[in-house]
């Protein structure tokens, strides 16, 4: 298993200087996985030496910028759409990224007020289906990732993402299930990593309130049991957002601090996952 975190705790772009890496290390991180919402502005030479100086994994996650959607009812923006992820995808790969995760099939708050539709839905499987190449070409996976309610309408609980997923039918991509999302939509939430099978790709490993894993009311032993029974074997990897900053304080709504410090949530949250991991 490998214990990531996700960069957002400190800022909102690649800024490695802000991160506690030789802490990080200390506590058991073995990667980190970086937000890249505009691929043309990752310096990747970056990445690539700070990852192979402090012997790190990287990872990505994204979300559909504005004016990028893959259900869109335009066919013009559409297509933009598969054409920015296949440039997001060759960038993953030039940076030495395997994967990236994230809400892939609509714009995070994008909420129209009804229902998705068979359309909508048959617009999100073909959009990932396009990708498949460019995956395969890249040597990059795709987790598709179910949000909660209040941040999408498209996919909200693990069945729908697994139905999702095998629709579109491609190894290369599975779903990633995050324990903040699911702690709100699933009836029980051990059975969501279960359900999910040889299908989950990626787990984000989030407390209740987006703060310090085990600090909260998240059933943790049940979730990495039921995660460990699968087989699953690739990242746990903790996904929170710095309150200090107002962009990302505005995008997830947190309006207080989360801990002590924001470093606290990747440290001592690493430390509580890869101990329970061992006894579960």
């Amino acid at each position: 298993m490998k214990f990531g975190v996700n960069t957002l705790i400190w800022s909102g772009g690649f800024e490695p200087e802000k991160y506690p890496i030789d802490a990080l290390k200390e506590a058991g991180v073995d990667g980190i996985e970086i937000p890249v919402f505009t691929p043309g502005d990752l310096d990747v030479a970056a990445v690539r030496r700070v990852v192979a100086e402090n012997a790190l994994n990287v990872h990505f996650c994204s979300v559909n910028p504005d004016g990028i959607n893959p259900i869109s009812d335009d066919a013009g923006v559409r297509a933009k759409t598969v054409e920015h992820w296949k440039t997001l995808i060759g960038v993953a790969a030039d940076a030495g990224a395997d994967q990236i995760a994230g809400p892939t099939p609509a714009p995070v708050g994008f909420l129209p007020g009804r229902r998705r539709t068979k359309d909508e839905w048959k617009w999100g499987v073909e959009f990932h289906q396009a990708l498949d190449d460019s995956l395969a070409d890249a040597g990059v996976t795709l987790a598709v990732e179910p949000l909660n309610r209040f941040e999408t309408y498209f996919l909200n609980t693990s069945a729908d993402g697994l139905q999702f997923v095998k629709e579109i039918g491609s190894p290369r991509i599975g779903l990633l299930l995050d324990t903040f999302h699911q702690n709100i939509e699933e009836k029980d939430l051990a059975d969501a990593y279960t359900l999910c099978g040889d299908h989950l790709m990626h787990v984000h490993t989030c407390e209740n309130d987006r703060g310090t894993p085990g600090s909260g009311h998240v059933d943790w032993p049940g979730v990495l049991a039921a995660v460990k029974a699968t087989g699953y074997d690739r990242w746990l990897t903790i996904e929170s957002f710095n309150s200090h900053i107002a962009e990302l304080s505005a995008a997830t709504a947190i309006w207080r601090d989360l801990a002590a410090s924001m470093d606290d949530i990747a440290i001592d949250g690493t430390r509580f996952l890869r101990d329970l991991w061992e006894r579960v």
